[in-house]
């Protein structure tokens, strides 16, 4: 949620300086320490010197061009001004923001007189990114869109200042990310409440004054809800007198810097409201409505509403609908208006619409008709069931004001709500004990101050025996338990000022064995440089084909998209996604891991499918090939503690299971991993072609790929500290010619069983290639350490040891002794 610094003020006295870093910065510590997470912070309002409002008169083609086009426009001159651009988002009647030759921008860019295809392009008409304000940044910032020929809306002016139109002052805008169990704070008073008590400041939310006329609502329309469980209140207000109108640059300049592009005074002053109080309303055209009302009901098999997006949909039966006095449907309770009663620039009278709907059925409405709106998020989250009367009149004191900045006759607010409420609302009442309060936190908070971090919240308490009689306000629907209690003393007290105490229950949990392994698994290759990746396990059938996965998959029975449509059965294409995302941010030199579930049909029908947890490590540093995967796996291995000798590489072909660890892999540069009950996965480098497919650029990538199920089930070396000698050791190099096809580690595993006990490692430091060597062998040159527990080693034992090792090379492997 964005919300400006200027609209926080409304409500308290915050001591913010929007024009300075630091102050800005402490205002976002405070809101991160709420628990309302700063995800960045945008000065706003300045260097928007000549910029100013322009209406599009003409649009033409330009000879030669086809993504540029010649645009006149009125900017208050005495003629149109011609200009060149890029954009598509608008057009002839629309009104735009056009940069002077002359104006610089705040990016830095100074408008200049320029000549285009041979147009002579006189400003720029700007984006919202362009002007330092939220929105997309391939289409111009449309302020008014009456259609060609359209008269403006009053308050709109060519050539007015834009800073002056929208109310444009230094200002700031906090990009907040709420959580779902905050419903009060997805509005600016709800965040301005909870800042105000943190900060010991008076909160203030002002009464709504309202003029009335003598004609009273009832006569005109009616509202009503005939399914209480889905709607327990709705409010209607009426309008009328309306005219085409724009909102103040109070409320123009707030829609924008929250992300929303103001549009008339009616519409905007809905969403303001909405905005502002986390109430959302719905203005209807009066005299499009069959019988002048508006029911709430259930929704009956085979209805259908055009919403206000142009799509004609299929109403899911028992979904909350908004119903006319004839029985058409008009409205998607709490998710969207239907386009045969919007309002638009030929309403003269409006019935708004302010309401309470259950929050499940908002959520099920959204989810199954493909629509997720501002609204729908508020009532899925939780609004409050008091607030319908208040929004009502807000938005209508906000129309009112729109008319008066104008200068035009004032619209008629008819006399009194219309209201349907079958059930009064009894407020919720806790108990919360001073003694769970602090067994919970580990603090020793007095009952008084408890009351006092409440009270500011809008908590009504009453201090009773052991601690406080809570009345729980309207407007936050998510406190339902003593515990919700607890959590908003301990957001007030500061999380930060909570010292740390041990555990005082003698039950001390611990990792089980699978925890610790996986928990020691990471660790390994964290120390490899590796980051961990998360990637989804629903996944394009398309993309897995490409690598080479088998055709049979486990199908979703609903897919939201067909490129999402079958669970993965191999790692490789969401880390191959996740390389490929950090190659297009030039960090394309990383090494990725992920510890995730992969799936397979099930072997028998009317079984579940097969699900397995992979391990895959993505080795894409500088340098990294397939010794990196092998160096990798060696790492594994040590980490995990496993008996490497009942494990081995085995290069070549591969049987069908290692096939299916190995995809993606290079034929020629791949390994299985084998252990006793089989392959248990494989390593080396992946194919060019795969990385190509892939749209990676062309780099060598090493991959491991390690079936977690089977390798936590092997044998581990004993865990018991071998003895280190006090005695000076002894090293020898060996360096043998050994056929390509005779995998290195069969040649090392000889080595080490003919060492003896006396043998502290053996490990292949060169590996060489070229003449004189005969084609298809290469050298391999290994160090060998001796030390002895008892004695320093003779050099007859070295060279005994020495001997065995040759013997052995040679007579296991076909390896010979390079001289």
């Amino acid at each position: 949620m964005r919300v400006p610094l200027s609209w926080l003020r409304d409500f308290t006295p915050l001591p913010t300086d929007a024009t300075d870093a630091a102050s800005l910065r402490a205002l976002g510590e405070v809101l991160d320490s709420l628990g309302l997470v700063v995800e960045g912070i945008e000065r706003v309002g300045a260097d928007l010197e000549g910029v100013v409002l322009a209406r599009v008169v003409e649009i033409g083609a330009i000879d030669g061009a086809d993504r540029i086009r010649r645009v006149l426009v009125d900017a208050g001159g005495a003629s149109p001004a011609e200009i060149v651009c890029g954009a598509w988002n608008f057009g002839v009647g629309d009104v735009v923001a056009l940069a002077t030759v002359g104006t610089t921008l705040p990016n830095g860019m100074t408008i200049a007189r320029r000549k285009m295809r041979g147009v002579l392009s006189d400003g720029m008409l700007c984006s919202p990114p362009e002007l330092g304000l939220p929105g997309e940044g391939s289409g111009l910032l449309v302020l008014a869109a009456p259609g060609a020929g359209a008269p403006l809306p009053a308050g709109v002016v060519p050539g007015t200042p834009l800073t002056a139109h929208l109310g444009l002052g230094p200002d700031a805008v906090f990009d907040l990310a709420i959580e779902p169990n905050r419903p009060d704070a997805l509005s600016v008073a709800g965040i301005a409440r909870d800042l105000a008590a943190r900060l010991d400041l008076p909160f203030t939310l002002a009464p709504v004054e309202l003029g009335e006329s003598a004609e009273e609502s009832a006569g005109i329309a009616r509202v009503a809800t005939e399914a209480p469980d889905l709607c327990d209140r709705i409010v209607g207000r009426v309008l009328s007198g309306l005219v085409p109108l724009a909102s103040p640059p109070l409320v123009a300049g707030r829609l924008l810097l929250a992300g929303m592009r103001p549009i008339s005074a009616v519409v905007d002053a809905s969403n303001y409201v909405m905005l502002e109080l986390g109430q959302p309303t719905h203005p209807y055209d009066l005299d499009r409505l069959g019988g002048h009302a508006i029911v709430a009901r259930r929704a009956a098999g085979g209805e259908s509403l055009v919403t206000l997006d142009g799509a004609a949909r299929v109403i899911a039966e028992g979904s909350c609908v908004i119903v006319d006095g004839a029985g058409r449907v008009v409205g998607l309770a709490g998710v969207m208006g239907g386009a045969a009663s919007e309002v638009d620039a030929a309403t003269t009278r409006v019935l708004l619409e302010s309401a309470h709907f259950d929050a499940r059925s908002v959520g099920r409405a959204a989810k199954r008709h493909g629509l997720r709106t501002e609204a729908s998020l508020r009532f899925e989250r939780g609004v409050d069931p008091e607030g319908a009367a208040r929004a009502a009149d807000r938005v209508c004191a906000l129309v009112l004001a729109a008319a008066a900045h104008a200068g035009v006759a004032a619209p008629r607010v008819a006399k009194g709500r219309l209201e349907d409420r079958p059930e009064p609302r009894e407020p919720l009442r806790l108990r919360l004990r001073s003694a769970r309060l602090n067994a919970l936190l580990g603090t020793e908070i007095e009952t008084a101050d408890a009351d006092r971090l409440l009270t500011p919240l809008g908590f009504e308490t009453v201090t009773v025996e052991g601690g406080l009689e809570v009345t729980v306000p309207s407007f936050r629907p998510d406190v339902t338990l003593e515990v919700d209690l607890v959590e908003e003393v301990a957001r007030h007290y500061g999380y930060e000022a909570i010292v740390p105490t041990r555990r005082r229950s003698p039950a001390v949990g611990r990792l089980g064995e699978r925890q610790a392994a996986l928990r020691k698994l990471r660790r390994v290759l964290a120390g490899t440089g590796a980051c961990e990746v998360w990637t989804p396990s629903i996944v394009d059938p398309g993309t897995e084909e490409r690598l080479g996965a088998p055709s049979e998959r486990v199908a979703l029975a609903n897919p939201i998209v067909a490129e999402e449509s079958v669970l993965r059965t191999s790692l490789l294409p969401g880390m191959l996604g996740a390389l490929r995302h950090n190659a297009g941010h030039r960090n394309a030199a990383v090494r990725l891991f992920e510890i995730g579930a992969v799936f397979a049909p099930a072997p028998v029908a009317g079984e579940w499918p097969s699900e397995r947890t992979h391990l895959a490590v993505l080795l894409a540093a500088d340098n990294d090939d397939a010794a990196a995967a092998v160096a990798c796996w060696h790492l594994v291995a040590d980490g995990l503690g496993l008996d490497k000798s009942a494990l081995a590489l085995v290069q070549g072909a591969l049987a069908a299971p290692g096939e299916a660890l190995a995809l993606g892999l290079h034929p020629s540069r791949r390994a299985v991993v084998v252990g006793g009950e089989g392959p248990l996965g494989a390593l080396g480098e992946l194919d060019p072609g795969v990385l190509e497919a892939a749209a990676v650029a062309e780099r060598r990538v090493g991959l491991v790929v390690l079936d977690v199920d089977s390798l936590l089930a092997q044998a581990r070396t004993s865990r018991i500290a071998r003895p280190v000698s006090r005695y000076p050791s002894s090293d020898i190099d060996l360096a043998f010619v050994l056929a390509d096809e005779v995998p290195a580690a069969d040649l090392e595993a000889a080595l080490q069983e003919a060492a003896g006990p006396n043998s502290e490692w053996v490990r292949l430091v060169d590996v060489y290639r070229g003449a004189p060597l005969p084609e298809g062998t290469r050298s391999l040159a290994y160090r060998l350490r001796f030390a002895a527990l008892d004695h320093t080693l003779t050099d007859a034992e070295i060279a005994e040891a020495r001997g065995r090792c040759i013997e052995a090379a040679e007579a296991s492997t076909g390896a010979r002794l390079r001289a």
